[in-house]
């Protein structure tokens, strides 16, 4: 059986969550904890660079990282559900890369908090890092929240696990200046089940 390495929080591990259960594939892949931390887990031997999420396909063969998992689903399934083969295409990939963008931004505030201590702490990367989060959430307001495609593609699952993973670890700050955002994330969360049976728990 196919195995996806991943963990309750992460991110990206989200979006490869959702994007198999929109595809209906769940059945066929069994989700195995993963800990990037433990040197003895076995996702180091499995992905060089010891990141989820990673899928280790039947033979053995694993693929990485976020984008590489969800074309192969993609192309598994045929339907072209998560990247569309018509021309909205490039616009659904485009908003996967500004999702991801605001997720490694996110990130990496994150580590800097989490691995640095408070002396050592940067002010001005903090800085950088949260206008490219300020900037992609403006973006997104003005130009993306009002989309809606029949079955979620793979920029709307990305931009719900970018915006469930500000909530998440961000206090939620993000809903009070962006009010069109937060009503896209309430109705995608009622089109797509599978965004709210994969939210982290706040103790992890």
């Amino acid at each position: 059986m196919t195995i996806l390495r991943t963990s309750a929080a992460s991110p990206f591990g989200r979006k490869v969550r959702i994007a198999i259960d929109v595809l209906g594939l769940a059945p066929q892949i069994r989700v195995v904890a993963a800990d990037t931390n433990d040197p003895a887990d076995t996702l180091r031997q499995q992905n060089p660079l010891g990141k989820i999420p990673t899928l280790v396909l039947d033979n053995g063969e694993a693929l990485f990282d976020s984008r590489v998992i969800v074309e192969y689903l993609n192309a598994v399934d045929g339907r072209d559900l998560l990247i569309p083969a018509n021309g909205a295409r490039i616009g659904a990939l485009r908003q996967q890369s500004l999702a991801d963008g605001l997720l490694d931004a996110a990130l990496l505030q994150v580590y800097e908090k989490r691995y640095r201590p408070d002396t050592h702490q940067v002010a001005s990367w903090l800085a950088l890092q949260q206008g490219k989060v300020d900037r992609a959430l403006a973006f997104a307001e003005h130009n993306l929240a009002t989309s809606a495609a029949a079955e979620p593609h793979i920029g709307e699952i990305a931009l719900a696990a970018a915006l469930g993973f500000l909530d998440f670890r961000f206090d939620r700050r993000w809903r009070s200046t962006h009010p069109a955002l937060v009503r896209w994330l309430a109705l995608f969360a009622e089109r797509c089940p599978a965004y709210d049976a994969t939210a982290p728990q706040l103790a992890l």
